[in-house]
C-alpha cells in the first residue's frame, strides 16, 4: 500500500495511491490515519473521490508528527572511510514539525546561512505505539518507509557540540512523497539511496550498510519514550555530503536537489532565496 498527504482547496487530505489514481481517505493527513489501529483496513477499503495521481500537490507526509527523530553517523562505509570507529549506540537528535515541507516544495534558503547541505535519508514512519519493544516487535510497529532530506545548515550546526540549531530551520526538510508499506518492497532491508544536485550524483549507498537498521532504531528509541503513530525516524545519511568535499560545496539559489530511495520514492526540491 502507498499513502500520501496532499494539499486541497479545503486543507490537507490523506490519499491511497494505486498506480495513476489517488483515492481520498477520511483523514486530514497520513498521521491522523495511522492513529486508528485499523488504518490498514480503513485505507484499503476506502472508496472516496479519486484524483489523477500525476497532479498531486504533496504536503509533508505527516504534517504534525509528535516526534521527528534523526540519526547521525549511521552508515558503516562512511564512518570507516572517515577514520572513526563504529558507534556502540545510535547518535540521536531531533527536529520540530515546522521544519517539514512537501516532497516537491521549494527549500527556502535562510539568509543567515551560507552552508546549506543535503542529506538523503530513509525515513521510518511509526504505525502503532511502541514502548520497550524488541527488534522483532519493533518491525511490527513500522507503518512503512518514506524519504527525507535532512537539509543541514552546517555553519549553524557546528557552532556548538549540539546539532539541533543547524538541523531544524523552518521549512527546510522535505518528507515524502509517500508512505510505502514494507510488503510493497522486494527487500526492505537493502534499498538503494541516492542524492543528486543539479543532475550530478552526490550520494549513493544501500540501506543494508546502516549500522543501526530501522527495527534496531525503533527498539532503541522505545526505551527513551513511547513512539506514537505518525512519528518519524530519519535513519541517517551516507558519504557524499557537501561539507565533506574539497572544497566544500553547498546549495545555492536555483539548485535542484533530489533525494531518492529505490522502490520508495523521491523528494525533488528547488532551492530559492
Amino acid at each position: 500500500m502507498r499513502l500520501a498527504t496532499i494539499r486541497t482547496d479545503g486543507g490537507t487530505r490523506a490519499v491511497r495511491i494505486d498506480g495513476g489514481t489517488a483515492t481520498a481517505l477520511d483523514a486530514g493527513d497520513v498521521g491522523a490515519l495511522l492513529v486508528d489501529a485499523a488504518w490498514r483496513d480503513r485505507a484499503a477499503r476506502a472508496t472516496g473521490p479519486t484524483i489523477d495521481a500525476t497532479a498531486l500537490h504533496y504536503a509533508p507526509l505527516v504534517t504534525r508528527p509528535d516526534k521527528i527523530i534523526c540519526v547521525g553517523l549511521n552508515y558503516r562505509n562512511h564512518i570507516l572511510e572517515m577514520g572513526h570507529e563504529l558507534p556502540e549506540v545510535p547518535t540521536l537528535f531531533a527536529k520540530y514539525p515546522s521544519a517539514l515541507i512537501g516532497a516537491r516544495d521549494d527549500i527556502r534558503l535562510p539568509p543567515v546561512s551560507s552552508a546549506v547541505d543535503w542529506e538523503a535519508e530513509l525515513a521510518v514512519v511509526i504505525g502503532s505505539p511502541a514502548r520497550y519493544v524488541s527488534e522483532d516487535e519493533a518491525r511490527a510497529a513500522i507503518a512503512g518507509y518514506s524519504v527525507c532530506n535532512d537539509v543541514s545548515m552546517r555553519d549553524w550546526q557546528n557552532r556548538t557540540l549540539q546539532w539541533l540549531q543547524g538541523k531544524t530551520f523552518e521549512a527546510c526538510t522535505p518528507l515524502g512523497p509517500e508512505l510505502v508499506t514494507l510488503d510493497e518492497l522486494d527487500d526492505p532491508d537493502a534499498l538503494e539511496l541516492t542524492c543528486e544536485v543539479d543532475g550530478e550524483q552526490m550520494q549513493k549507498a544501500v540501506t543494508s550498510d546502516l549500522v543501526f537498521g530501522p527495527a534496531a532504531l525503533v527498539s532503541y528509541c522505545s526505551n527513551i519514550f513511547t513512539l506514537l503513530p505518525g512519528d518519524v525516524i530519519s535513519t541517517g545519511t551516507p558519504g557524499g555530503v557537501g561539507a565533506a568535499r574539497t572544497p566544500p560545496r553547498f546549495l545555492g539559489d536555483g539548485a535542484v536537489v533530489v533525494a531518492r530511495v529505490g522502490g520508495v520514492g523521491e523528494c525533488r526540491n528547488r532551492c530559492v532565496c
